[in-house]
């Protein structure tokens, strides 16, 4: 008989739970940042970001364990913050923060999804009725265009995905997922549908959206009506060539030789006013970085990034924190001079 010789394991022994990390330069922010550096870095001022962290705090919040302190919910939100608008590596992150790598990746992931969870309906939804007239008038008053309630469009966040990596290559050349947003006259989304591969034509997501489903149903716009030469206009929405002409989405004539000069001319009122869904995608990845270069996170995370963005761009522009692309572009190329360029290597 063959002897079998048992062997006692002991389960390992750590000498120490959790490794200690230097937080000077997050206290430092905290304690020494003014508004102009708050705003440049956090897309918002102090204040503002007080407030969101005030909103999320219920659901942030850590116990204090036997073992360690939480993050505290503020830090929490500056990491996540950190990471949408620079798209820094985890590890800079990790540096900055005195957290460790996955500590970073498990924060922005989880503060993501609580925002979108939990302020979405607040900040991105379908206007009242008293909401949806006010849009109305703002697109006449502001942008010269009367019936409308909104400019469609759609954007691509960056993403290189590892599955079915062909499914995401789109027309332009790389690797993304689609945005779809509808924009009021403030430049604020009130519609948005996130995650169809880069490859797929604009015209087959909005097929496939809840927003076509409502607009042909009829339960999309109030029966808000106005006469123009006879003819009852009902309200609608602005898009490109690309999206099928509908009784309540709106597309310019197409040019060639036979348009007049009527259709130019109202094609040319018409891109006036759908140019606010460009602008709020400029200004939409004007402040996440993320939404512009390789983003780095699993194909199950990346539509709440992208969702997470569009909804702190309405925040942001709820509390009236504007954003100037090229003074942004001019006072962080400053930035990183000063500090070592320490965010300028955002693609790891």
């Amino acid at each position: 008989m063959h002897q079998i010789s048992l062997q006692l394991t002991f389960p390992f022994c750590r000498t120490i739970w959790i490794r200690q990390r230097c937080g000077v330069w997050w206290k430092h922010v905290v304690t020494s940042w003014t508004d102009c550096e708050w705003k440049i870095n956090f897309r918002k001022r102090k204040t503002t970001f007080l407030q969101l962290c005030d909103l999320l705090q219920p659901h942030l919040q850590r116990d204090t364990t036997t073992f360690r302190k939480p993050v505290p919910v503020e830090q929490r939100v500056a990491i996540c913050i950190w990471r949408l608008a620079t798209n820094v590596e985890y590890r800079t992150i990790s540096h900055l923060f005195g957290i460790g790598q996955s500590t970073a990746v498990t924060i922005t992931n989880h503060v993501a999804r609580v925002i979108v969870e939990k302020l979405l309906p607040i900040y991105i939804r379908k206007p009242s009725a008293q909401e949806f007239t006010a849009i109305i008038q703002g697109f006449r008053d502001r942008w010269g265009f009367p019936q409308c309630a909104g400019a469609i469009d759609g954007t691509h966040g960056i993403l290189a995905p590892p599955d079915s990596p062909t499914d995401y290559y789109n027309r332009k050349g790389f690797h993304s997922v689609i945005l779809q947003g509808v924009v009021d006259h403030r430049l604020q989304f009130w519609d948005i549908n996130v995650g169809w591969p880069g490859k797929v034509h604009d015209a087959r997501v909005f097929g496939n959206s809840s927003l076509y489903e409502k607009g042909q149903s009829g339960q999309l716009f109030p029966n808000i009506t106005e006469s123009f030469a006879g003819v009852d206009v009902p309200v609608m929405i602005l898009g490109d060539a690309a999206y099928p002409l509908l009784p309540w989405l709106m597309k310019p004539y197409p040019e060639n030789q036979q348009t007049t000069q009527a259709q130019t001319t109202f094609n040319n009122r018409l891109s006036r006013a759908r140019m606010t869904v460009e602008r709020a995608f400029g200004l939409l990845k004007g402040r996440w970085r993320c939404l512009m270069k390789r983003c780095d996170c699993h194909i199950s995370n990346i539509n709440n990034i992208i969702t997470a963005c569009c909804v702190l761009h309405n925040f942001c522009e709820v509390n009236s924190e504007e954003f100037d692309v090229d003074v942004q572009q001019g006072n962080e190329t400053e930035w990183n001079a000063v500090n070592g360029n320490a965010t300028s290597n955002a693609v790891r």
